[in-house]
């Protein structure tokens, strides 16, 4: 499934620094360092437990992860409601409501591979 959100909507997005505050460049380096270590969770917890159903059974994604990240972008960004992101993304709003979740869990991970050197404390007042 390719998702919901066209290929020249999700390109009008990303392109627009406006209204995820990230240039495109800096989109491309987040979903190919959070998507495959994503995916490297969602298989290593799939292989510690034994299936109860089985494979390609359950819920399926309306969303693919680079529009999960998207959404979540853009809600950080403009504080916009789940109501407002799942008309743009054409996705019923507990979709939008999940998307922040699937996409944040990685956060720490890429936290703790920052260098040294690099301080992300605000300056003292």
């Amino acid at each position: 499934m390719a998702g919901v959100v066209g290929s020249r909507v999700r390109a009008a997005i990303t392109r627009s620094q406006r209204i995820t505050g990230l240039e495109p460049g800096v989109i491309t380096e987040l979903v190919a360092e959070i998507g495959s270590l994503r995916h490297e969770r969602h298989q290593a917890g799939l292989a510690s437990r034994p299936r109860r159903r089985p494979a390609g059974a359950g819920a399926k994604h309306k969303l693919v992860f680079v529009d999960r990240l998207l959404a979540t972008l853009v809600r950080l960004r403009h504080g916009a409601t789940h109501d407002v992101l799942a008309c743009w993304f054409g996705v019923d709003r507990s979709t939008i409501t999940r998307a922040p979740s699937a996409t944040t869990r990685t956060g720490p991970a890429r936290a703790a591979t920052r260098s040294a050197g690099c301080s992300r404390t605000s300056p003292a007042t």
